[in-house]
């Protein structure tokens, strides 16, 4: 049995964002699996870092992810990024010196040294715009950031990323194969 960690980022319980997560809870769920969520935007949660410590929310999604095998993000992309209430949770969630620390080579150099490794990730994006657009034109995505980036630095190196590009304008018949990918991601696990 395995345990899975996932954050919601989405405000509308009709997006196909909330389809994606419903789908997958459940096939996960089918399998044996465990799965704890948390939704950002029902739990009212604070983005906002300002440099204080950690606050109990804070605290208890880091427990949370302790206690799982994989990480979940399930969010839309918004101007080329997560919503601000994704982007805050991961500011504010996976810092150091909880989710990774540097190690000192000399001076202010140096290289990170994650905590959370032998952890999965799994992120779910939905893209309002084509596809042929995205990769075309914009090279700063968040696969990118976060694969390269966020996960790597916390020594999370197991990074599946789902993305569905023109959510708004497809078809119901796209929208169901969509559907049937996050399924068959979560039969994988």
């Amino acid at each position: 049995m395995k345990n899975f960690f996932l954050v919601y980022g989405h405000y509308n319980e009709k997006s196909f964002n909330a389809a994606i997560r419903d789908e997958f809870i459940k096939t996960v769920k089918e399998n044996g699996h465990e799965v704890d969520y948390v939704d950002l935007y029902k739990e009212k949660f604070d983005p906002v870092f300002s440099g204080e410590n950690p606050d109990a929310t804070v605290l208890d999604h880091r427990k949370r992810i302790e206690k799982s095998d994989t990480i979940v993000l399930i969010a839309p992309i918004w101007n080329f990024r997560m919503p601000a209430i994704v982007e805050g949770w991961i500011d504010k969630v996976l810092a150091p010196p909880w989710a990774f620390r540097f190690k000192k080579i000399v001076g202010n150099y140096g290289y990170p040294v994650g905590n959370l490794k032998g952890k999965k990730a799994i992120v779910f994006c939905t893209y309002g715009s084509p596809q042929f657009a995205i990769r075309t034109f914009f090279l700063n995505m968040p696969t990118k950031r976060l694969r390269r980036g966020v996960f790597n630095i916390c020594g999370i190196t197991d990074v599946i990323y789902k993305r569905f590009f023109a959510v708004p304008f497809v078809s119901e018949e796209k929208r169901k194969k969509f559907l049937i990918d996050v399924r068959n991601t979560a039969k994988k696990l």
